[in-house]
C-alpha cells in the first residue's frame, strides 16, 4: 500500500462539515490535539480502493481571520508544511443555500495553493428554495474540482472519495492577487522563509503574533518589515475581502439562476422561528423540552438498568459459589464486579441524554435556545456565546471548557470557564439516579408526570442557577471594562440525520464506559483492597469481638455473618479513612461509609456509586445477591434504627453532589485553559464550600 493521504476538512459553522467527516470515517475517530497547543484535533481514518485515507476535521471558521483560538488552528495548521499531518488536499465544504458567503473562505483556502476540492451540502434546501446550481460553470469558474454530498442519504459520497485519489491539481492561478495591496513585503517575507506561495507569506505579515510556530527572531523579523514597507493589517483585510467578495458575485452569476418560486425554506424557519424564539412561548417550549428528556430519562432507562443490576447482582453471587474460595474471588465477586456493575448500569440513561442532545443540534433547534438564553445569559455577566459551553456542559465539562475558546472578551471567558462546572454532566447523572430511585417516589403527578424525572429535571435547574448566580457574583468582582459582541448565524430547521445521532450515542457511551469505567474499576479494586484488610489484630479477632460484644447472635448464623463483616469494613484502611472525615461530614447526616464515597469522589464524581457498590458488597454477606439499590436500601441508621438513606439524606447528597468540584480532570483542564493555579484552586474551594453549606442547609431543615 502506498503512502497514507492526509485530508484536511475545513467549512462555515453549519455547513454539514461534520457530516461529510462522518460519513467519509465513520466509527473510525479519534481526538488528541494539535502539537503545541491544547486545542482538540478530531481524526479519523479510511480505506478505498487500497488506499489509506487520513482526515483531519478542522474547527469551522468564517474565513481565515481568526478571532477566536479555534479558529487561529485553521491557518496555523495549513500553512505550516513541517507539521506532522499536513494536508495533501483540502476539502472545503460548502453550504449551497448560502454559496456567497461559503465561497469566501474557500477563495482563501484555494489562494494557499494546496489541491483544494469544493463540496457542496444541503442541495435540497438550496432546491427548495429556488436557487439552480450549474456545477459545470462552478467548477470552470471557480477553477477547482466539484463535488454535492447528501448528508442525510450519503449520496455522493463515493465520488468524493474518487475525487480525493484524482489528481485533481489544475493550474494553479490566485483567486485574489494580494501583490496589489502590498507588493513589497511579500518577495522579503517568501525569502526569508523560503516560501513558495505569494498569499501564505502575505498571511505571515498579517497573523504575525497569532502563529504558533514562529520564533521570537522571526516575528521581530516581520514587524520590522511591515513598518519598512507601511503594511496596513486592517485596512488590507478589508479591502481583501471587499474585493474577493466583489469576484465571488460577479462569478456566481454564471452559476446561479433563481426562479419566481423562492423562500419557501426561509419562510417556514421564520414561521418555526416567531414561534420557538418568542420571548414568553420560546422559555416555555425550551423548558417542556427539557421536561420531556428528562422524564424519558427515567422512563425509558427504567427497565433496561433493573436488568443490569439485577444481572450484577446474580453474577456476583455465582461468582462467590463457583469459584474457589479465596483472597481472588472475593477481589473479583466484591470488587471487580459491583465496580462493573457501578459502571454499565448507567449506559441506558447516558444513551437517552445523548440521543436527546443530538437530536436538538441536528435540527438546529439548539442554535435557537443558544440566541433565546442570550439576553438573559447577558444580565448575569456572561457573553452570549458563552451558552454553548454551558449547554455542552450538560454532557463533560472538560470540551465545554476548552469550547470557551470562541470567546473574544477575557473576562467573559474567565467567568464561563469557572461557573460551567456546575452545569450537571453526564458524570453526576449515575449519582442522581440511584439516589432519586432510593428516596423519591416512583408516582405519577397529575396522573402523567413521573415524580423522578422532575426531580432529576429540577437538580439540572439548581445546577444552571448555581452556574448564572456565581457568574452575576464573579462579574461584580472582576473589575474588566470590556464590551463584547454576540454574532450568530441560525441555520435552516432539518430533519436529524440519524446515522450522525447513533455515532453519537455510540461515541458517547463508549467514553464514558471506557474513560469513567477505568477509573471507577482501579478505584473499586483499590477500595476493596483498604475495606478488606486493616492495621492491628483487629480484622484477625473480628469473630471474638462479636461473640463478646453480641453474646445474643448465634456463631454461624446470618446475622453473625454480617455483624462480623460489619466489623472488619468498620476497621480496616477504610473504614478508619472514612471515621477520620465522619466528624466533619456528620452534620450533613453523612456517616464514615458515605465519608469514603466523598473522598473516592473527587477523582470523579461517578465513582461515587462504585464505591457504595464495594463497600456495601465488602460489609455484606457472601453469595448477596441483592442489587445496590435494594442494599442502599436496607441500610439502617445505627443510632436510630431508621433507615439511613431517607429523604433528608437523599437531598442533601444530591444538592452536594450539584454543587461540589469533584473532577481532577477538569481542574487540569482549567489550569490548562487559564495557565493559572488560582482559578483551579479558587473552583474547588469556592464550589466545595457552596456544596457544603447548601447540603448543611438542607439536612437541617429536613431532618
Amino acid at each position: 500500500m502506498s503512502r497514507a493521504i492526509n485530508v484536511a476538512l475545513v467549512g462555515n459553522p453549519n455547513a454539514g462539515k461534520t457530516s461529510v467527516f462522518n460519513l467519509l470515517t465513520g466509527m473510525n475517530q479519534k481526538v488528541g490535539n494539535f502539537p503545541g497547543v491544547t486545542m482538540d484535533k478530531v481524526s479519523g481514518v479510511y480505506n478505498h480502493n487500497g488506499q489509506q485515507v487520513n482526515v483531519l476535521d478542522l474547527p469551522g471558521t468564517y474565513s481565515i481571520y481568526p478571532r477566536s483560538m479555534d479558529e487561529r488552528v485553521v491557518f496555523d495548521f495549513l500553512s505550516d508544511e513541517h507539521a506532522p499531518d499536513f494536508p495533501d488536499k483540502i476539502i472545503v465544504v460548502a453550504d449551497a443555500s448560502n454559496l456567497e458567503r461559503n465561497l469566501l473562505l474557500f477563495s482563501q483556502i484555494k489562494d494557499l495553493g494546496q489541491p483544494t476540492i469544493l463540496v457542496l451540502t444541503m442541495l435540497d434546501i438550496a432546491n427548495k428554495q429556488s436557487i439552480n446550481i450549474d456545477l459545470t460553470a462552478l467548477e470552470t469558474e471557480f477553477n477547482t474540482t466539484v463535488v454535492t454530498i447528501n448528508g442525510r442519504k450519503g449520496e455522493g459520497l463515493n465520488e468524493l472519495k474518487d475525487a480525493i485519489l484524482s489528481d485533481c491539481h489544475s493550474e494553479y492561478k490566485p483567486f485574489y492577487d494580494v501583490n496589489e495591496l502590498s507588493p513589497e513585503i511579500i518577495p522579503v517575507i517568501k525569502e526569508k522563509f523560503d516560501l513558495a506561495n505569494d498569499y501564505i507569506s502575505y498571511q505571515y505579515a498579517q497573523q504575525t503574533y497569532s502563529k504558533t510556530f514562529l520564533s521570537n527572531e522571526d516575528k521581530e523579523f516581520i514587524a520590522e518589515a511591515k513598518v519598512k514597507y507601511n503594511f496596513c493589517d486592517r485596512q488590507f483585510q478589508t479591502t481583501e475581502t471587499v474585493e474577493r467578495y466583489k469576484t465571488i458575485r460577479s462569478k456566481l452569476e454564471q452559476v446561479i439562476t433563481r426562479s419566481q418560486k423562492m423562500g419557501e425554506v426561509k419562510n417556514r424557519t421564520s414561521k418555526l422561528d416567531a414561534i420557538l424564539t418568542h420571548k414568553v412561548y420560546g422559555y416555555l417550549i425550551f423548558l417542556s423540552v427539557l421536561f420531556v428528556m428528562f422524564q424519558a430519562i427515567f422512563e425509558w432507562a427504567n427497565p433496561f438498568m433493573d436488568w443490569i443490576d439485577f444481572g450484577f447482582g446474580q453474577l456476583s453471587a455465582l461468582a462467590s459459589s463457583y469459584l474457589p474460595a479465596g483472597v481472588l474471588t472475593n477481589l473479583i465477586a466484591e470488587g471487580i464486579i459491583p465496580g462493573l456493575g457501578g459502571v454499565v448500569i448507567f449506559i441506558p440513561q447516558i444513551a437517552i441524554l445523548f440521543c436527546f442532545i443530538s437530536i436538538l443540534e441536528e435540527s438546529g433547534y439548539m442554535a435557537r435556545v443558544v440566541f433565546l438564553t442570550d439576553k438573559i445569559m447577558r444580565k448575569f455577566g456572561l457573553n452570549g456565546k458563552s451558552i454553548v459551553p454551558l449547554i455542552s456542559g450538560v454532557a463533560c465539562a472538560i470540551p465545554a471548557i476548552m469550547a470557551t475558546r470562541n470567546i473574544e472578551s477575557w473576562k467573559d471567558r474567565i467567568i464561563t470557564i469557572f461557573v460551567t462546572p456546575f452545569m450537571s454532566c453526564s458524570a453526576r447523572l449515575p449519582v442522581y439516579a440511584i439516589l432519586i430511585a432510593l428516596v423519591i417516589p416512583e408516582t405519577k403527578v397529575l396522573g402523567i408526570f413521573n415524580l423522578q424525572g422532575l426531580t432529576l429535571m429540577l437538580l439540572y435547574l439548581l445546577g444552571f442557577f448555581g452556574a448564572i448566580f456565581s457568574a452575576l457574583i464573579l462579574q461584580k468582582i472582576l473589575k474588566v471594562k470590556e464590551r463584547s459582541y454576540f454574532i450568530m448565524e441560525l441555520p435552516v430547521y432539518r430533519w436529524p440525520k440519524w446515522k450522525n445521532v447513533w455515532l453519537t450515542i455510540f461515541a458517547k457511551s463508549r467514553t464514558f464506559v471506557f474513560e469513567a469505567g477505568k477509573i471507577i474499576l482501579a478505584i473499586s479494586i483499590i477500595l476493596w483492597v483498604l475495606a478488606s484488610y486493616g492495621p492491628g489484630e483487629k480484622m484477625e479477632n473480628a469473630e471474638a469481638a462479636i461473640t463478646e460484644t453480641k453474646s445474643h447472635l448465634e456463631p454461624g448464623s446470618d446475622e453473625f455473618e454480617q455483624a462480623v463483616s460489619s466489623y472488619k469494613l468498620e476497621n480496616s484502611y477504610a473504614g478508619i479513612l472514612g471515621k477520620t472525615v465522619e466528624p466533619i461530614i456528620k452534620p450533613l447526616g453523612y456517616d464514615w461509609k458515605i465519608g469514603i464515597a466523598l473522598i473516592t469522589s473527587f477523582a470523579a464524581r461517578e465513582v461515587f456509586v462504585g464505591t457504595i457498590a464495594t463497600i456495601y458488597s465488602v460489609g455484606g454477606d457472601d453469595g448477596d445477591e441483592s442489587t445496590i439499590k435494594e442494599k442502599l436500601a436496607a441500610e439502617k441508621d445505627p443510632e436510630t434504627g431508621e433507615p439511613m438513606y431517607d429523604f433528608a439524606l437523599g437531598l442533601s447528597l444530591m444538592i452536594f453532589y450539584a454543587f461540589a468540584m469533584q473532577c481532577m480532570s477538569t481542574l487540569a483542564v482549567v489550569y490548562r485553559e487559564t495557565k493559572s493555579i488560582k482559578w483551579p484552586m479558587l473552583q474547588l474551594f469556592y464550589m466545595s464550600g457552596l456544596a457544603y453549606i447548601s447540603a448543611l442547609v438542607a439536612y437541617q431543615l429536613l431532618k
